[in-house]
């Protein structure tokens, strides 16, 4: 799955929180309708069974409630994407990553074949199971942790077990930690830490840079791996490092034209937002291109970072450079150039965020926007609840102004037809939204720091279901105002009127 994903370190946030956000697209020429739910523990199923790989796992006996961000329209399995536990531990997954054919062929995908001919014929092949995909993975995880290092540990073992069918980047987070897992090839897996006064940026491709055995195999305090790593990469000769410190994205990832157009560009203007005076990011002598292969993994932010920061850099679509497909000045051969990380197949942004200085009930937030990120607005809402609101949870495959998901993508298709006229509109939509979200959370958190005794689901369930209200409301007018402005821009316009 095309996505950009974002790690930011609970000393580099604002508040002190862990964050995690991502944007999950889809493929080219589609759009995956989303949605929303709270899954509850009681009568949680205890075999899974998938439906691209075919493979069945038994699940562990004891599941705990979370949030789950799956397909509105299940026909390839759940994809649940992101999503908080009732422990208050998150996942993000999956961000679709890539690699090359030395670890490729040293260990190949497990991918999913149907059986061919019939049984007792000559030629007869039978059925071979796939592996665990980004369909499976917050399913078989998410409901079973109490830790983000756990997270890592109980997919790395379903990984050496099963295998996978694609190259992915996982992100686990709890109050205290982030940690990033990466497959490698069909079996094999490394993980690390995120620095605590680091971001990190990962736009589809194998991101982690350098890698310490001595601590993965030794404390594992920032790193860990499959069992047999060390030998897979000497056995298949993968270390390309010239230096004493194994560079994982050397041995592991990708380097290739495509890269450069598709993926390292967002990398590049990630970091360029982030830290823009403490590298030179434009011009013959900058540190840092579009094109370039060594753009760091994590970065020191120059300031903290903040909700607001997040939602706007995975809006983002080059805007103050050359290569914004809305640009008007400059030369024209360089606009849209690059893959925008705002882009028309954005499903949905999830941001999951974890607050150290508040009590556990309300610790967690799940941010969440829906379609084309340069057009629409993110909300927050608690996730230790019992039920979403049917805004977000009601998506199904009908187009229609009932949820969110849908009202945005047609704001978004509309207003991106008139972008410039349709601006002013947008921009005022989404402070507004912004605003008044972060006035509700306030709000609620002050009844309930102010009387611990009371109902936290009850007031929670609540809050949300006002912030979903607000929103519904602000995306109703706003609808209203790009479809009057975009029915003005029509070719068939005629000023003279019957009247």
């Amino acid at each position: 799955m095309a996505c950009t994903t974002i790690l930011v370190g609970k000393k580099a946030s604002y508040d002190g929180s862990t964050l995690v956000a991502r944007n999950e697209d889809s493929p080219s020429g589609e759009y995956t309708p989303k949605k929303m739910i709270a899954v509850s523990s009681k009568n949680h199923p205890t075999r899974y069974k998938s439906v691209l790989g075919h493979f069945e796992v038994e699940l562990p006996e004891t599941a705990l409630s979370y949030t789950l961000t799956p397909d509105a329209v299940p026909t390839i399995g759940v994809w649940g994407a992101c999503g908080i536990n009732e422990k208050n531990v998150a996942m993000s997954a999956t961000e679709t990553i890539t690699s090359n054919d030395r670890v490729l062929g040293a260990d190949p995908l497990v991918e999913y074949q149907e059986a061919q001919g019939q049984p007792g014929e000559a030629d007869y092949q039978a059925e071979k199971l796939g592996g665990i995909s980004e369909e499976d993975m917050v399913s078989l995880v998410l409901p079973y942790i109490h830790s983000a290092r756990e997270g890592v540990l109980r997919l790395g073992q379903l990984l050496e077990e099963y295998g996978t069918s694609e190259m992915n980047g996982i992100a686990f987070q709890d109050v205290e930690e982030i940690w990033w897992l990466e497959t490698i090839g069909g079996h094999h897996w490394i993980a690390k830490r995120v620095p605590d006064e680091a971001y990190v940026v990962m736009p589809n491709q194998q991101g982690i840079d350098s890698f310490d055995f001595e601590d993965a195999f030794g404390q594992q305090k920032d790193h860990l791996c499959s069992k047999d790593m060390r030998e897979f990469i000497k056995d298949n000769f993968l270390d390309l490092s010239l230096e004493s410190e194994f560079q994982a994205r050397l041995a592991f990832g990708s380097y290739s034209d495509a890269d450069h157009v598709y993926n390292t560009p967002r990398a590049w203007v990630m970091g360029r937002y982030f830290n823009f005076n403490t590298f030179k990011w434009d011009g013959p002598d900058a540190d840092f291109t579009p094109t370039s292969d060594n753009i760091p993994w994590s970065f020191v932010p120059e300031r903290k970072i903040t909700i607001q920061d997040i939602k706007t850099i995975l809006s983002n679509h080059y805007q103050g450079t050359p290569y914004d497909p809305y640009g008007k000045s400059g030369d024209s051969s360089l606009r849209g150039i690059y893959r925008s990380i705002g882009v028309n197949r954005n499903n949905f942004l999830g941001l999951t965020q974890i607050r150290p200085y508040l009590p556990e009930s309300i610790r967690s937030l799940q941010w969440m926007a829906f379609g084309s990120n340069v057009f629409n607005a993110m909300i927050p809402l608690y996730t230790q609840v019992t039920k979403i609101p049917d805004y977000l949870a009601n998506t199904g495959a009908r187009v229609n102004t009932d949820n969110i998901y849908w009202a945005s993508r047609i704001v978004g298709a509309l207003a991106d037809a008139h972008y410039y006229a349709t601006e002013t509109a947008i921009e005022r939509y989404q402070l507004a939204v912004a605003k008044q979200a972060v006035q509700l959370l306030k709000e609620n958190e002050q009844v309930l720091l102010a009387d611990p005794s009371q109902d936290s689901l009850a007031l929670c369930e609540k809050a949300n279901q006002n912030i979903v209200d607000m929103l519904k409301k602000e995306t109703d007018q706003v609808l209203d105002k790009v479809l009057y402005l975009a029915s003005n821009g029509m070719k068939n316009a005629f000023s003279r009127s019957d009247n």
